[in-house]
């Protein structure tokens, strides 16, 4: 007996996992022993009952079930050490995404888009007085071989001052053989540093460009550069064409219109001063307003036949929403009466918040392709009312009258959620709600969490708050919020995501019934806790942009895709010092952040003002947006339209001499008269 157990001990030490069988097939059969698999010991353990003790393993069992917790321990922390690694990287890319606002917006540097570090490095060592060669070579320029040159500095694209201290003398007297601009930045750009002569030897990696020369500049260019009523002067800058969109009212709920003479009267004063064309509202809720596919369009041309008259040029919005009254002036337009009908009884046609209150601002994009409207899904209603526009005004299509028509995409035909209803009790600077609870989208999501393997993430956020929370005070938006965890990104991904496929989709039809005719896309500003990690109200909004991800670029394909200029709504606020501390707002980095995105695209850009503008501080701040002066590429809009202006404000001495001077100024002329 003592000699086979010891026999027995030794083949167990000399078996492993790869040779059990071989190894047991050379010992006799009354000496082998039974080795249990992993499974074997899972299930042993498994099996055992609650009542009773598991028996305690021993021998090549202990090893297996030990390797086991070890292993799914390891797994474990293997799988928590690279979430944390994730968070350090977007808690990183976001100190970054700050500071390189931080350089544009308060250091005067035109850095690119997608700047990294190097291009930081190279502008501040450039900044203080060093060389940056195109190859990285950065060494340090003597300062004897400078020819002392007063430098100014540039301003930023927004600034409304600029060159008050230079000295006019000496910005023309330099001797310009001995400094030359670096031929890889525009004249203008502030990374631009000053090369001296033995150091234009080496042209290994410069291509000089006598368009970049500081030679090519006449006498008159450099005075132009620094005297002193620099910023209110665009004479010889691109011309934009100026739109100015009609009051409400002038269109009744009957599709008449209310005073011909005093439209016509009011056309012709705007006609006077050039302004390129008018924006008309045409409203879902008066042309389509009493049965489903009736379409009443008299008004409308009776009003074009008087645009025409005035040699004036047309642009057309397809506004699908409701508009409010917001003064005691002011229309009310709903939405048509046959969808209110269809609204009593099936409620979920409309955006809804997570206390289930419906929104009848416009329709929820989850009935896109639903058949509820009496047999229509919502972008087949859309398409017959533009088809129905396109075929009664054909003629004004032909004759080129018509420039563009703008597609109405959700609510005050923004492409954006309703997450802001003053009607619900919302008021600025709240970061609103998500409005993702009727059962459409509520199906669409349960299906995107199905295929993402998650089904109980089919839910919207339980701790974001109310419409008149800020940020800090929610779980989900706060910084390291629920916002950017697993689940997080999901929601956000597919909100978003509902909010381009609806884009894609009206987009798609709008050319088909406008072909040959350009369209435009609006979209707002919603610039209040743009400075906080979480961007909170840009996401109820769909805007998927906390400040580790850039959200707009994705929007923008769907718009390029479509050949679809780009509309964004212009805040033109000055806010406080206060207001930005206490909201967190930045309407001059949002706008910046917006635009560079399209003009990286090549897109066309038009623009709209969000609040009324009155005095020349508002239109030279319009201005400075339109036309930056430091863009090295030239950028510009291509459009303007300034949002319904009144007849009694176009009647206004002192506003109408503004406005025919920023009129004069988008246009690129020169302006000669005094401030009023």
């Amino acid at each position: 007996m003592d000699y086979n157990r010891g026999v027995e001990m030794s083949v167990k030490q000399d078996l492993d996992h790869n040779n059990d069988h071989h190894l047991q097939a050379q010992i006799p059969p009354q000496l082998q022993v039974q080795i249990p698999s992993q499974a074997q010991v899972q299930n042993q353990l498994i099996q055992t009952p609650q009542n009773e003790t598991p028996r305690r393993l021993r021998g090549f069992a202990a090893t297996a079930a030990g390797v086991t917790s070890l292993s799914t321990k390891g797994r474990k922390e293997r799988e928590k050490e690279k979430e944390r690694t994730k968070l350090r990287e977007r808690h990183r890319r976001a100190i970054t995404s700050r500071m390189l606002a931080g350089l544009r917006q308060y250091g005067n540097f035109t850095l690119p888009a997608r700047a990294d570090m190097n291009d930081v490095l190279a502008a501040l060592a450039r900044e203080a007085g060093w060389t940056v060669e195109p190859d990285g070579t950065t060494y340090r320029t003597s300062p004897a071989t400078l020819t002392p040159f007063p430098i100014r500095a540039v301003e930023s694209p927004l600034s409304a001052t600029s060159m008050k201290n230079c000295s006019m003398k000496s910005s023309l007297d330099f001797p310009t053989s001995a400094l030359r601009i670096e031929d890889s930045l525009s004249p203008t750009s502030p990374d631009s540093g000053l090369v001296t002569e033995k150091d234009q030897k080496n042209d290994k990696y410069r291509n000089p460009s006598p368009i970049d020369s500081s030679d090519s500049l006449d006498a008159d260019q450099h005075m132009r550069d620094v005297r002193p009523g620099d910023p209110d002067d665009f004479s010889e800058t691109p011309y934009i064409p100026v739109y100015v969109m009609l009051p409400l009212g002038i269109i009744n709920n009957f599709c008449q219109l209310v005073d011909p003479e005093a439209v016509c009267r009011d056309l012709r004063r705007l006609k006077s001063i050039n302004v390129d064309g008018v924006i008309v509202e045409c409203w879902w809720g008066i042309v389509e307003g009493w049965s489903p596919q009736k379409y009443i369009w008299s008004g409308y041309r009776e009003l074009f036949n008087i645009v025409r008259e005035v040699k004036l040029k047309l642009q057309i919005v397809m506004a699908f929403h409701e508009c409010r009254a917001n003064g005691g002036s002011e229309m009310s337009i709903p939405l048509p009466k046959w969808i209110l009908e269809i609204g009593k009884d099936h409620q979920d046609i409309y955006f809804t918040d997570r206390e289930r209150r419906r929104n009848v601002e416009c329709l929820s994009w989850g009935i896109d392709k639903q058949r509820v409207l009496k047999g229509r899904t919502a972008i087949e209603v859309y398409f017959d009312f533009m088809r129905s526009f396109r075929m009664e005004f054909d003629d004004l299509f032909v004759e080129s009258l018509i420039s563009a028509v703008e597609i109405g995409l959700g609510p005050s035909g923004e492409l954006q959620y309703p997450s802001f209803p003053e009607r619900m009790g919302w008021r600025y600077p709240g970061i609103g709600e998500f409005q993702c609870y009727d059962k459409y989208l509520q199906h669409s999501l349960r299906k995107a969490a199905k295929l993402r393997g998650h089904s109980f993430w089919a839910r919207g956020p339980d701790n974001a708050g109310q419409y008149n929370s800020q940020p800090h005070e929610t779980g989900f938006f706060c910084d390291r919020g629920d916002y950017d965890s697993y689940y997080g990104r999901f929601f956000l991904q597919w909100y978003s995501q509902v909010l381009i496929d609806h884009a894609d989709h009206v987009l798609a039809l709008a050319n088909l019934a406008f072909e040959g005719t350009p369209i435009v896309a609006k979209i707002p500003a919603v610039y209040w806790w743009y400075r906080t990690a979480s961007h909170a109200a840009e996401l109820t909004a769909g805007f998927y942009n906390p400040s580790n991800q850039e959200g707009y670029t994705l929007i923008l394909n769907i718009l390029k895709k479509h050949s679809a200029t780009f509309r964004f709504i212009f805040s033109g606020l000055q806010l406080t010092p206060q207001d930005n501390d206490e909201t967190m707002a930045d309407p001059e980095g949002l706008t910046w952040q917006v635009l560079n995105a399209a003009w990286d695209q090549k897109m066309n850009i038009a623009s709209q003002n969000a609040v009324p503008c009155y005095d020349r501080e508002g239109f030279n701040r319009i201005l400075e947006t339109a036309k930056p002066r430091n863009d090295p590429d030239r950028h510009h809009l291509s459009s303007f339209a300034y949002q319904r202006m009144s007849p009694s404000l176009i009647q206004r001495a002192s506003f109408f001499s503004e406005f025919d001077r920023f009129v004069k100024s988008m246009h690129g002329e020169a302006v000669i008269d005094a401030q009023v």
